[in-house]
């Protein structure tokens, strides 16, 4: 730098303002006062320069200083009776990229190196891991020492920006909460399943409207925005006065740019750094208040059980809302992926996507029923469950694309029994995890399990659930909805939604890939739930020739 400046200025030299003063009158002309200012401030830029060089030094120096203390700070060291113990060289943050780049693989090579129980720190917290699939009943059924509801409802509450429902002030309010949820389950899932069809064929109906010949879309995005509309309509019911299509729509869009984010708010990154995450939160939250929910009509018995809860209590607008929109999330956030990869597998492969649509019609000509977007249909949640090709097609496309890790927090230290006189020594705070993808791809339970096999869990023509691991039956061998006290209440209702959606999709149309690529995982949300795909794949369809 030095040298370049000394050339540009002997290179001045040459053509020096100075050489055309006038040689009497001693005056300083104006291209001298201009040379003394660029002289000046080559001072000043020089003075900053040395400046920001020095503040810079300084804050390496600090930050270096502060690296270092971390790094020497005493770390956690295994105790007797306790797992393996990884730390990771990173402070604080442990191997948390590890895991975040692949979850399963990341374990699997941890259960080589140290076996099947082991404990990791990942991001401020130590993690214990148990991957051998017959010791996970001990985990599920331990309730006293390891909780989940005060993990889920601290993630929860910071997530969609409302009071925690456990704060004293809010007596009873996460109990009821948790008991509104028998609405979603039981006969109370006739009247919500029923909706729902109704719900789904409207949408499809608007929009095979526009499909007269093939019509070529992005199959994610299809069935986002029918799932979406769909179960939308069917939970929040409608608004008479506004366009529906158009303000679900910008939901929609809204929704999708916080779910993106939403990996990052669960690992506690501040939202701040997030982007437009925090404003698009609050416009999200805004669509649910009160004010708004009054306008609804046919509103399902769940969220109109949640917003009379909700009215019990000294709770702000916003607040309300907020839960609303953390339901929403709940309802579609991974039925939706699940729903892509159901329909995405049966695409690719043509003899699963036959057997299950011999099967769908079958089930209509049985039943009288006339096929077409001009007839309505009508399929019974008991009906649903006879279709056991279509329920394990399901069941096959989650158990290769489910990633939510169970999760469990240590109320005290203490010694957990597992099977064959084994214990392990937990510590208070710690977490204890199971995460179903090592037991979903355990080449010992599933036959090749990387391959996609539409009746897995189909024998004798009926549902297979007998699964063996070390020569012993599993009680948990498919764990989409988590496990225990963790497993999703709305898990029913979910499974129905796809079905329907898919029921529905093959009666009306034929489709197909227009691109060959295979898609893959996006493993940014490993250990939360359905993952989504990579890239979206487009796909082409078209009404089918009315036969029945």
């Amino acid at each position: 730098m030095e040298r370049a400046g000394r050339r540009r200025l002997s290179g001045t030299s040459q053509r020096s303002p100075l050489n055309h003063l006038p040689s009497s009158h001693g005056k300083v002309s104006v291209p001298e006062r201009e040379f003394s200012k660029v002289v000046r401030l080559g001072s000043c830029s020089h003075s900053a320069a040395m400046l920001v060089i020095v503040l810079y030094t300084v804050t390496g120096l600090v930050l270096g200083g502060l690296l270092l203390l971390l790094v020497l700070l005493p770390r956690r060291q295994r105790r007797e009776g306790e797992p393996p113990l990884e730390n990771g060289w990173i402070p604080f943050i442990g191997l948390a990229f590890d895991i975040h780049k692949n979850a399963l693989e990341f374990l699997i090579s941890r259960q080589q190196k140290y076996g099947d129980i082991f404990t990791v720190h990942v991001g401020g917290k130590y993690i214990t891991f148990i991957m051998d699939s017959t010791q996970f009943q001990y985990v599920i059924k331990h309730g006293k020492q390891l909780d989940f509801h005060e993990f889920a409802n601290t993630m929860a509450s910071r997530t969609f920006d409302y009071p925690r429902l456990t704060e004293a002030k809010f007596p009873d309010l996460n109990d009821k909460m948790n008991r509104i949820y028998k609405s979603m389950q039981g006969p109370a899932l006739d009247k919500l399943t029923d909706s729902m069809m109704g719900n789904l064929q409207r949408v499809f109906r608007w929009k095979f409207s526009q499909a007269t010949d093939w019509k070529v879309e992005k199959m994610y995005q299809f069935c986002c925005c029918i799932m979406f509309e769909a179960s939308f309509m069917t939970l929040y019911g409608r608004d008479p006065i506004a366009d529906g299509h158009k303000v679900i729509s910008e939901i929609r869009e809204k929704f999708t740019k916080f779910d993106a984010k939403f990996p990052y708010l669960v690992i506690n990154i501040p939202i701040a750094l997030l982007g437009a995450t925090k404003k698009i939160r609050e416009e999200l939250i805004h669509f649910f208040f009160p004010n708004k929910m009054e306008k609804r009509s046919e509103m399902s018995k769940v969220v109109q059980e949640r917003k009379n809860v909700l009215e019990e209590y000294e709770l702000q607008d916003y607040d309300k809302a907020a839960h609303h929109f953390a339901f929403l999330w709940a309802s579609v956030g991974n039925t939706i992926p699940a729903t892509f990869w159901a329909m995405y597998y049966l695409v690719r492969h043509p003899a699963a996507l036959a057997a299950v649509r011999d099967e769908i019609d079958h089930l209509l000509q049985s039943t009288g029923q006339r096929r077409g977007p001009e007839y309505d249909i009508h399929i019974t949640r008991e009906q649903l469950d006879s279709m056991v090709l279509l329920g394990s097609a399901i069941k096959e496309s989650f158990r290769l694309c489910a990633a939510s890790m169970n999760i469990r927090l240590v109320q005290e230290d203490f010694v957990l029994e597992l099977e064959g006189n084994q214990t392990i020594r937990l510590r208070k705070d710690d977490l204890i995890a199971l995460y179903p993808p090592a037991l979903h791809m355990d080449p010992e339970i599933y036959e090749d399990p990387e391959r996609y096999k539409y009746d897995r869990f189909v024998e004798n023509g009926k549902e297979k659930t007998s699964f063996y691991k070390n020569g012993k039956k599993l009680k948990e061998y498919l764990m989409p909805f988590g496990s225990g006290v963790s497993k999703c209440p709305g898990r029913f209702f979910a499974m129905n939604e796809i079905k329907q959606f898919l029921a529905v999709l093959l009666i009306y149309v034929d489709m197909e890939f227009v691109e060959r690529k295979a898609i893959g995982h996006d493993n940014s949300r490993s250990g939360l739930g359905i993952l989504l795909p990579n890239s979206d794949i487009m796909f082409r369809f078209r009404l089918r020739a009315l036969e029945l």
